[in-house]
């Protein structure tokens, strides 16, 4: 079978196969395999799609609008909040309780352990006693307030009735512990945030500050536990907003076609 190609110096490409033959008759002497090239190059194509689809532009064939993502987005989710929200929520959560348990802690290693701290009177005689290490207690009071007020803060972000409700407890149990709370230089806001003075807290009683954050049962050790529920809430609000699990597979609540139908 011989095959012979005839190129002539011609700038429409498509001329290029024009004369492409075989022995055979197999048709390929018939093929002009660049006219649809100089037609899309032309433009000419282009126009013609153009021209064919706007005849069904308004019925079958339509681009998805924004409200139209955002509905299968809603449909594909039961959770009342955001799973960045809900994130957030779950990270304040454990920064709330980490900094109450670390109040809680016993033992050596408690920041309520005294230390001996050595006095020296007006005659040069040295007197060591064990004393409460008030900045150190200071420093995780403080922090304890800085994570209250961040979890509160991203409580109210959340439309969850659990969520909210626990929050509510939250405070309650914080205003039912006011007065103590005052006495040791630490006030509740008009917007239920904490202030702590430090130093009206330094001067305060340690073992009423040790009462209230070193104890079970204690204002610190609810607030832990508080804190706990407000974690476990956001995460079981969480698993209703992802359907799709940080080990690269789906969760519980929805399988692959419920997923692909709530979109069509």
């Amino acid at each position: 079978m011989g095959i012979s190609i005839n190129v002539n110096a011609k700038q429409d490409y498509s001329y290029l196969f024009q004369s492409l033959s075989t022995s055979s008759g197999s048709g390929l002497g018939n093929l002009n395999f660049l006219s649809d090239y100089a037609s899309i190059k032309n433009g000419s194509y282009g126009k013609l799609m153009k021209a064919y689809y706007a005849k069904d532009s308004g019925s079958s064939v339509k681009a998805a609008s924004s409200d139209d993502k955002t509905d299968a987005k809603k449909s594909i989710s039961t959770a009342s909040d955001s799973a960045k929200t809900l994130l957030e929520i779950e990270k304040s959560a454990d920064s709330m309780k980490e900094s109450a348990d670390k109040l809680l802690t016993k033992g050596t290693k408690s920041v309520f352990a005294k230390k001996n701290v050595t006095t020296r009177d007006e005659y040069g005689f040295d007197t060591t006693t064990k004393e409460y290490d008030t900045d150190a207690i200071y420093k995780a009071v403080a922090d304890f307030t800085q994570s209250y007020n961040a979890l509160l803060d991203k409580v109210s972000d959340s439309e969850s009735t659990t969520i909210l409700n626990k929050g509510t407890s939250l405070v309650n149990m914080t205003k039912s512990n006011e007065k103590l709370l005052a006495d040791i230089g630490i006030t509740i806001g008009k917007d239920n945030t904490l202030t702590i003075d430090e130093e009206a807290f330094k001067k305060a009683d340690m073992n009423t500050v040790k009462s209230l954050f070193n104890s079970t049962g204690s204002y610190g050790y609810n607030v832990s536990a508080q804190a706990s529920m407000i974690d476990y809430a956001a995460e079981r609000e969480s698993s209703k907003a992802n359907t799709y699990t940080v080990s690269g597979t789906y969760s519980n609540a929805y399988s692959t076609g419920s997923i692909l139908d709530s979109m069509f």
